[in-house]
């Protein structure tokens, strides 16, 4: 492993995550970059775990797919476990599927199905929430040495800021135009009721509380038809 080179990389990385346009670009690149910069990766994606179950980001091979379903079918698993933030470990690893694994043993037995030969997962953390697990597999046993395991270790924590970061620029974007679209509304309200601003927002927010609709969704239908009715 020429760390020099590594580095180089990953700083161009830093640049090439900073250029892209939406959350999914982001994820993509990062999954892209573990193949590319990662000894032994042959597949990657992200497994965030939310109320209703597992959901795959990115994945770069369908394999991805498949040993997440097979996690969260499951309940076990290396990914299924770091993702999770009652979890102490950080990286998890599997070395050989062909051998058993004493933590998660139906899941290794059914993995070997897949064609998958090793594994590794790693938090996708920032300081302040946990994001989920970027999750590298190999065909081959044995494949992760440690320095493949730093240089995955390297990539998510990297990576994880790169996430949080595209993820709160679409926020904020989505903020700005739900704002947009709620002072359009509140226009057509004052011009054709003869309303000032704070009854305006009023009618919004009482027939939003009233309907059960998101008040973006009221501005939204009020802009499209030019009032309420």
């Amino acid at each position: 492993m020429d760390w020099r080179v590594f580095a180089e990389r990953m700083a161009a990385l830093a640049r090439d995550l900073l250029a892209q346009e939406t959350v999914t670009d982001t994820l993509d690149r990062i999954t892209r970059s573990a193949t590319e910069l990662v000894p032994g990766c042959d597949a990657a994606g992200i497994l965030i775990l939310h109320a209703k179950g597992v959901r795959t980001l990115a994945p770069t091979d369908q394999v991805v797919i498949d040993s997440d379903r097979l996690q969260e079918r499951l309940q076990e698993g290396p990914c299924y476990d770091v993702a999770r933030r009652e979890s102490a470990d950080r990286v998890f690893r599997i070395a050989d599927f062909r051998e058993d694994h004493p933590g998660w043993p139906n899941y290794v037995r059914a993995a070997r199905e897949l064609g998958l030969g090793s594994m590794m997962g790693f938090l996708l953390y920032t300081e302040d929430e946990d994001l989920g697990a970027l999750n590298i597999y190999s065909r081959g046993p044995g494949a992760f040495t440690e320095a493949g395991e730093t240089a995955g270790w390297l990539l998510a924590s990297h990576a994880a800021v790169a996430f949080s970061s595209a993820r709160t620029h679409a926020q904020l974007e989505q903020a700005v135009a739900t704002r947009h679209v709620i002072g359009e509304a509140m226009g057509i309200l004052m011009g054709s009721h003869d309303l000032t601003e704070d009854q305006a927002f009023d009618v919004l927010r009482r027939y939003s509380q009233d309907k059960n609709v998101k008040l973006r969704e009221v501005a939204r239908r009020i802009c499209e038809r030019g009032g309420l009715s």
